[in-house]
């Protein structure tokens, strides 16, 4: 969180009274500024999105399948990698800008190294499975959980593929953008938050499980369909965005007007509303449960503190 946000809010005070209250400026200016707000601002998808809800992934995952984590060594050169590759990915948000050419490169060569250690995280998750699998059929918060991680194998493919140039060209400032994001935000951060959450409201009131699993199982049906509703509608929706864009007469003029190309997401929006629906009315189930749950539980007893043995 500091690292994101103290460079990035730098600012030169201009009036601290009269007509405008703590009126200040950017300390950065043009594609220096562009430059500063995505190197740090980058890190609001790269820690504080990835490698906290990771660590939530590294615990909950064995504690749910009753199975060790698949390798630790593994999961440190995970950790490492992500700190050191994530800030030069920042960049690949500036592709075809007015940004020097030998930065948005290495914001793409980057974006691509991160491939390696997100995959190398995302398969430690799956393979802590083995010998557990069987427990997918009968334990919903295992979905949550595994599905979250399948999420976020898909947005660490997807990523580095659209900050590679000519792919870039198609998909920037289009909606594909939108799914991308939304398949990390809902596929990866809410799932993964969601399956820890029923881990541990449980036990904080004093339950062996929460009111209803049946409902865990609705809500995870209502989750998943709803979030592959939402990032499938934007990535068709994107890729015919870009190509209408694009598309130009032999005189050189646009094929399509704005208008035109607004009218074609039309229905692309409504499954999207679709999808946010049902991701919401599990959502509504999940506060029910936790309500339930919460209401006919009981007060835990404080966990003795071990004492420290003289010799």
């Amino acid at each position: 969180i500091a690292i994101l946000h103290i460079v990035n809010n730098a600012e030169i005070p201009i009036a601290l009274f009269g007509g405008s209250l703590f009126k200040s400026y950017s300390a950065y200016a043009g594609v220096q500024d562009a430059m500063v707000q995505w190197w740090y601002g980058h890190n609001a998808v790269g820690f504080f999105l990835t490698t906290a809800f990771l660590g939530m992934m590294y615990y909950f995952i064995p504690k749910q399948a009753g199975r060790p984590i698949y390798s630790y060594r593994l999961s440190v050169v995970h950790f490492w990698s992500l700190n050191f590759i994530y800030m030069w990915a920042g960049p690949h948000h500036l592709q075809y800008t007015a940004l020097p050419d030998w930065a948005q490169s290495l914001g793409m060569v980057f974006s691509l190294m991160l491939l390696a250690p997100s995959w190398g995280g995302m398969m430690n998750g799956i393979m802590t499975l083995s010998g557990a699998w069987h427990k997918l059929r009968t334990d919903p918060i295992l979905k949550f959980l595994v599905t979250a991680l399948s999420f976020y194998g898909m947005s660490t493919f997807e990523g580095p593929m659209m900050a590679i140039k000519t792919v870039n060209a198609l998909s920037h400032y289009t909606e594909w953008t939108v799914g991308h994001v939304h398949s990390g935000a809902l596929g990866w951060v809410a799932m993964i938050t969601i399956g820890s959450m029923y881990y541990l409201i449980p036990r904080l009131f004093g339950r062996e499980s929460m009111f209803s699993t049946k409902l865990i199982e609705w809500h995870f049906w209502l989750s998943t369909i709803g979030v592959v509703l939402y990032i499938a509608s934007m990535w068709i929706a994107g890729v015919a965005q870009g190509l209408m864009w694009r598309a130009s007469n032999a005189d050189g003029t646009l094929t399509y007007s704005f208008a035109q190309v607004l009218n074609t997401m039309y229905p692309f929006y409504g499954i999207r509303l679709l999808g946010g629906t049902l991701f919401l009315s599990g959502m509504l189930m999940m506060a029910y449960n936790v309500w339930r749950t919460v209401r006919i539980g009981r007060v835990v007893d404080d966990a003795a503190i071990p004492q420290a043995v003289h010799a």
